[in-house]
């Protein structure tokens, strides 16, 4: 589980949060986004706020000490929930057909979750998933179908196609 957070030295919400993941034995990344700009930039950029605490747990973005939100996110641990992936998909052949373009059969990324399995992979903005563990990806709900037979510590192969190139990526969930 990859968890994130942004803090500032001066925040009580921010201790809290830490204790809270400490106390649970959770390992996290901490920024302190009043020593680093990036951070700092990074953090408005996911949530277009600049207050903390901000938890990233897999991609899932909790803005402020909400407990039962990350109680929630953090249940999902070791339980057999499916991994997520952080990606926003639709079909690329209705989208292409959209454009006038020659259509093309796969999920189309929108977007990637930053700190998301999807993000570790190498997927991007643009890419379309036209396979996953050599079951092929027509559009977005094949997409899902795939998604929901991995299971965490399973290795995921992902075949997709960036412009001309197709590219293959390995990961391990």
């Amino acid at each position: 589980m990859d968890i994130k957070i942004y803090t500032t030295p001066t925040c009580g919400y921010c201790h809290q949060a830490k204790r809270f993941l400490a106390e649970r034995g959770i390992k996290f990344t901490e920024h302190d986004i009043s020593r680093d700009q990036t951070a700092a930039d990074e953090m408005v950029r996911l949530t277009g706020h600049m207050g903390v605490p901000v938890i990233v747990v897999d991609g899932q973005v909790v803005i402020g000490f909400d407990r039962a939100r990350l109680e929630h996110l953090l249940a999902g641990r070791g339980n057999g929930q499916r991994p997520r992936f952080g990606l926003r998909v639709a079909d690329a052949s209705r989208i292409a057909q959209k454009l006038g373009a020659v259509p093309v059969f796969g999920a189309l990324v929108g977007a990637v979750a930053p700190s998301s399995l999807g993000e570790r992979a190498g997927i991007r903005e643009g890419d379309i998933i036209t396979e996953i563990n050599m079951r092929q990806v027509r559009n977005a709900d094949d997409l899902e179908s795939a998604l929901s037979n991995l299971s965490p510590s399973s290795k995921a192969t992902i075949i997709l196609l960036r412009g001309q190139e197709t590219l293959k990526s390995e990961i391990v969930l």
